[in-house]
């Protein structure tokens, strides 16, 4: 299997500083976290309102103060209710390449299957240092690369020997990877007809069976999910192109303007037109 097709390609940072920020509310063009993975890090923390986080099928409630940190490669996504939240995507490897300090912790660290995801509540030792990464990258005052590194040392530190905290993600992994090549086929396809039968054969699993360890992966059937991606994209090019409603939701894979508009409405709340117009600056 060609690993490198599955996830989200796409370079953070610089090249001697590989960290990317993300502040993300309703009025951005992806206000909703799609399910994705990628080989980075992240970390995600709620400033405002609610966000129910996504990880490998397990749901989590998260509230304005609370944060967490995904592993790499680990399937993630999130549904946010009036919710202001950040994310930072950082090549940890990168960053820790020929440290010498450490190095031993550095690696295990590296190499834990699990990647020590774990969701924090405000007020923790980890929720502090994360808040602290993230007012650091907003400021960017001089020397703040720095800080940034070292507070992130300080997170890592904090994680160490929480292994046995970490969320279990490895029970489900076969499942996990044929979730990942639905995924990937999906972001691929999602323009053209795609059948569940077809989604099932990806996954190399009965339609039935399918269904069942998708809806239990996700909170969603197939279909619904399908539907769901292809608003999302649509809601984000109305924003940022000038292209008709109805291009836009012939490239997202709908041929049926009414069903579009339906399925438009039941996941923004309003029309396609309405959506697109609440969001011009």
């Amino acid at each position: 299997m060609n690993y490198s097709e599955l996830y989200e390609n796409k370079k953070r940072g610089t090249f001697d500083f590989p960290i990317e920020l993300y502040y993300v509310d309703a009025s951005s063009a992806r206000y909703q976290m799609p399910l994705h993975w990628h080989l980075e890090y992240e970390l995600i923390l709620i400033l405002k309102g609610s966000f129910e986080l996504l990880i490998d099928g397990k749901s989590f409630k998260m509230n304005s103060g609370d944060c967490a940190w995904i592993g790499d490669g680990v399937v993630h996504g999130g549904i946010p209710d009036d919710c202001v939240y950040e994310c930072v995507v950082f090549d940890l490897g990168t960053l820790l390449h020929d440290t010498p300090v450490c190095a031993r912790s550095a690696a295990e660290f590296l190499s834990d299957e699990n990647g020590y995801t774990a969701v924090f509540s405000k007020g923790s030792r980890q929720a502090e240092l994360a808040d602290k990464l993230f007012d650091s990258l907003e400021r960017e005052q001089k020397g703040y690369e720095w800080t940034t590194v070292g507070l992130m040392w300080q997170l890592m530190g904090s994680l160490i020997g929480m292994k046995e905290k970490s969320l279990s993600i490895s029970k489900n992994r076969q499942k996990i990877i044929r979730l990942k090549n639905v995924l990937t086929y999906i972001r691929d396809n999602y323009e053209n007809a795609i059948t569940l039968n077809e989604l099932a054969d990806v996954a190399g699993m009965a339609p039935r069976y399918f269904c069942r360890a998708f809806s239990e992966m996700t909170g969603k059937t197939p279909i619904e999910y399908l539907n769901y991606y292809r608003i999302e994209l649509a809601g984000e090019r109305l924003i940022l192109t000038d292209k008709s409603v109805t291009d836009t939701a012939l490239e997202c894979g709908f041929n049926d303007m009414s069903y579009f508009a339906k399925i438009f409405a039941r996941y923004k709340n309003m029309s396609p037109t309405a959506y697109r117009k609440n969001h011009l600056i």
